[in-house]
């Protein structure tokens, strides 16, 4: 099973997806933190970026959300294509819009996103990980 690992950023855990620019089709990383008290494996979404990156991905807009906590209030969801390479995926899918992502962040990677793996540090306190 693959498995990739990323250093603690600040204390937290973040993870690093890679997004496809429609213009030129480049790769463009981008690191999330890594919170399983983001929304429930229910949510109608999968990550919180930077609207601007949804944008950039030539993201597809499939309807609003209601958001509470931090980033109360309505949201755009968008379907875009996610990568990591290291863990061999590449899929579509859900990410609210949201203006303004954490600091030190790119966005945030919800819990039904990260459910989709096995996640912890695996021995290494320093780190987190996901494993496919």
């Amino acid at each position: 099973m693959p498995r990739a690992h990323w250093p603690l950023a600040v204390g937290r855990p973040v993870i690093e997806i890679v997004l496809t620019l429609a213009q030129g089709g480049h790769k463009s990383p981008r690191t999330l933190l890594a919170d399983t008290g983001a929304g429930a494996i229910s949510a109608p979404f999968e990550l919180l970026l930077d609207e601007t990156d949804c944008l950039l991905c030539n993201g597809t807009l499939t309807r609003t959300v209601m958001l509470g906590g931090a980033y109360a209030g309505s949201y755009p969801i968008y379907l875009i294509r996610v990568e990591m390479p290291s863990l061999q995926f590449d899929h579509d899918v859900l990410a609210v819009g949201i203006p303004n992502p954490p600091a030190g962040v790119d966005g945030i990677a919800c819990f039904r996103f990260l459910n989709r793996f096995t996640y912890g540090n695996f021995g290494d306190p320093l780190a987190f990980g996901l494993e496919s």
